[in-house]
């Protein structure tokens, strides 16, 4: 149904040109593209804040910086970032209607901003939404100690900002077919989540992190020699850089407690690389690097909450000083 009070755009979205005489120049394609410079172990640098909404109980922001710098003299659209803010409210008192839970009743939704895609998002959820919202609701699920809030809700707001290209705008004409995007945005959802969780004063067993791996073959030649290697493993990825992703993982991970929360694995993982002559197992790699990317995101988690907790503990302080002094005058 056509909404009459607002101008709306084109049903199928739109994205701006490329010029194709750019893209196959000399100076296009193989000088545009941009290429992987960090290590296949190394992950890129995050910013991670609370606290800046305060109508909010808990809330977080986390932008993941792009691993290549912006060329002003190309008419390609520049490097995109992963921005995420979150809000939490409640613990809240369930409505009269609503039937007794002995345990915290808790409600995701993840949204992306119009703006946030190349191809302009609708205002009402797609799919891929939903399924966001779901893997982010199991995640959360695991960490968080529901038995502490009977007959209470909790609602868990994500933003999508910005969102990572899945492929890169030389391979446009068929870049719909590819969603490894989706992977970095839900292990950014994750983190996010839990710092504004952690935000909000709600009982967790542990800090949970989102962490991604996948396995790569950059060119044609690497391809060759990759297919018999079953591909290289790679920790936080970044579609555009990698001409052919092969698989990927995204795991929630609990670190005190070394458990998984969420699992979600896509891709052909059945050929594993070869490792001391051994053909080793696809599954087992990625997980194993997805854990691995999952904590050196914790330490960033870590010092977020850490900044949380001595603002909460000043912010407290600063409280009880206003009373003492109010009584104090009340007194005299």
């Amino acid at each position: 149904m056509t909404d009459r009070r607002r101008n709306n755009g084109p049903p199928s979205g739109t994205r701006a040109p490329v010029f194709a005489s750019l893209l196959r120049s000399t100076t296009g394609e193989a000088a545009q593209r941009p290429h992987r410079t960090r290590r296949p172990d190394e992950l890129r640098k995050i910013f991670l804040k609370t606290g800046l909404i305060p109508s909010a109980n808990g809330s977080s922001y986390l932008e993941i910086k792009p691993a290549r710098s912006v060329d002003n003299r190309s008419l390609i659209a520049p490097a995109t970032s992963l921005k995420i803010a979150c809000t939490v409210h409640g613990p809240r008192p369930l409505p009269r209607s609503a039937n007794f839970s002995p345990n915290l009743v808790l409600t995701t939704h993840v949204k992306y901003a119009p703006f946030a895609h190349r191809r302009r998002k609708a205002h009402i959820r797609d799919a891929s939404e939903r399924d966001l919202g779901v893997h982010l609701e199991t995640a959360i699920r695991g960490a968080i100690i529901a038995e502490r809030w009977p007959k209470s809700a909790l609602d868990v707001t994500i933003t999508v900002l910005e969102v990572e290209d899945d492929r890169w705008w030389g391979d446009a004409s068929g870049w719909s077919d590819a969603s490894w995007g989706m992977m970095n945005v839900l292990a950014g959802c994750i983190t996010a989540a839990a710092a504004a969780i952690a935000d909000a004063r709600i009982d967790c067993l542990d800090l949970v992190s989102g962490g991604v791996a996948a396995l790569v073959s950059d060119d044609e030649q690497t391809a060759k020699k990759d297919q018999s290697l079953g591909g290289r493993l790679v920790l936080d990825p970044d579609p555009s850089e990698h001409q052919n992703i092969v698989a990927a993982c995204v795991v929630a991970y609990l670190p005190g407690r070394d458990e998984i929360t969420e699992l979600w694995l896509k891709g052909d993982t059945s050929h594993g690389p070869l490792v001391k002559g051994k053909r080793a197992s696809g599954h087992d790699m990625l997980i194993d690097g997805a854990v691995d990317a999952a904590k050196g995101v914790q330490t960033v988690l870590s010092v977020a909450v850490m900044e949380s907790g001595e603002r909460f503990t000043k912010l407290s302080h600063h409280l009880q000083d206003m009373k003492a002094d109010t009584d104090i005058e009340m007194k005299t």
